[in-house]
């Protein structure tokens, strides 16, 4: 068995035990409940020929549409050369409990394909991406199953992916895809959604916590999400004390200059070596002492090897999985408290959500519209988890959302059996 599927089933049966432990009969979780989700519905593979610099290749893709309960699933698609299909499975598992979590009409997708983006031209990727689409083509679509970006995937990407689906079929549907080019009626905003709703997020559990908005702050990644989460959290004051991206990390205890650091990482291509502060690796960076903690990269970074050598008050997840199930008990016995990905990260799916609403309605909301929208969604997702888990029966947020998520696809699949 291997590790994602693990985390998977280690995720449910703790959440089942956690939730039985509180004696709700309407929050009750069976084993049979557990067996619903332990297996995605559908799983597509995909092998196609695309012809490229180097000759004819053989393109390994993936679309695994892990639950659709509450309505058409919803998830990236992601061009990595370690995209497998446990990783794309787990991944949407995750994305079935972050629609549910945020109420949205959605379940859970992911896709991706098994290549180096870096290693291929644009018109290359361009023909990859168009040749992935005609593969899948009869599974997705506005009510079936709406892709959008993911690692190394972007508005251009799923421009060329709409305008081939549009192409395949009688019907163009635009709400097909989501997170297109502006010129394809993408929504404003969208491009940093997931940092701004980990922004809102943030902002909540400051306020409720009592904890001084000019803490320090130190995030793990510094490409689209963890910069302009970095970016919007200077602005509030936050001290951003640690930055790091795949090349190394950078540390200053009197805090770092978010806006230079942006302008000097486009020039260099990295954070190692601005304004000669001290450096440091990822690894160290995730045990420095600090207020916030946001782990915005990689996947298992906090493990029960280090768990206990995090000394920061709050864990802000905007990387997808960044702690493990046994990291995270090891952490809530440290009373630090983690907020978790399936609410943090989940600003991306939100405004997927509204540009999908907005092409099926042929409308077009402004940037403010969006934001406010966004807002509240992120507010009340906090809100209820709080009030309904957290304060009522002094569950962690991880726990809480889990349950809460589950339960709501659990009783959306008990009306349809």
């Amino acid at each position: 068995m291997g590790k994602y599927k693990q985390e998977i089933i280690s995720r449910l049966e703790k959440t089942k035990e956690k939730a039985n432990a509180l004696n709700e009969k309407e929050l009750r979780i069976e084993e049979k409940d557990i067996k619903l989700l332990r297996e995605p519905k559908r799983i597509l593979l995909v092998n196609f020929p695309v012809k490229t610099l180097k000759g004819i290749e053989i393109i390994n893709g993936y679309r695994v549409q892990y639950n659709d309960a509450l309505g058409p699933t919803k998830g990236g698609i992601r061009f990595h050369p370690e995209v497998d299909l446990e990783e794309v499975t787990a991944l949407g598992f995750w994305m079935a409990l972050k629609c549910s979590l945020l109420g949205l009409p959605y379940g859970g997708a992911k896709g991706g394909i098994t290549i180096n983006p870096k290693e291929y031209n644009e018109e290359e990727l361009e023909e990859i991406s168009r040749a992935y689409v005609r593969q899948i083509k009869d599974f997705i679509g506005p009510m079936k199953d709406v892709p959008a970006p993911d690692v190394y995937t972007n508005p251009t990407i799923m421009g060329w992916m709409s305008d081939e689906f549009n192409k395949l079929n009688e019907k163009p549907a635009l709400a097909t895809f989501t997170g297109k080019p502006l010129p394809m009626e993408e929504i404003e905003g969208r491009s940093y959604s997931t940092s701004k709703g980990g922004e809102f997020i943030l902002k909540k559990a400051v306020e409720k916590y009592d904890i001084p908005k000019n803490s320090r702050v130190a995030i793990q990644g510094f490409g689209n999400v963890g910069g302009h989460l970095a970016e919007f959290l200077y602005k509030e004051g936050f001290k951003i004390i640690a930055i790091s991206d795949s090349k190394g990390g950078i540390y200053s205890e009197k805090g770092i200059n978010i806006p230079k650091l942006i302008e000097y990482k486009k020039e260099s291509g990295n954070v190692c070596g601005f304004e000669d502060l001290k450096e440091i690796s990822n690894e160290d960076l995730l045990e420095i002492e600090t207020d916030i903690l946001i782990p915005a990269a990689l996947s298992n970074a906090i493990t029960k090897e280090n768990a206990n050598k995090i000394k920061a008050k709050i864990i802000l997840e905007l990387a997808n999985g960044p702690i493990t199930s046994e990291a995270d008990e090891i952490l809530n016995k440290k009373q630090i408290l983690v907020l978790p990905d399936i609410l943090s990260n989940a600003g991306g799916v939100v405004v997927s959500y509204f540009e999908w609403c907005q092409n099926l309605a042929d409308e077009k909301w402004t940037e403010k519209e969006v934001l406010e929208k966004l807002e509240k969604k992120m507010n009340d997702a906090f809100d209820t988890l709080y009030n309904e888990y957290v304060s009522k029966f002094g569950l962690d947020f991880r726990t809480s959302a889990y349950i809460h998520s589950i339960i709501r696809i659990l009783n959306a699949e008990k009306e349809r059996i």
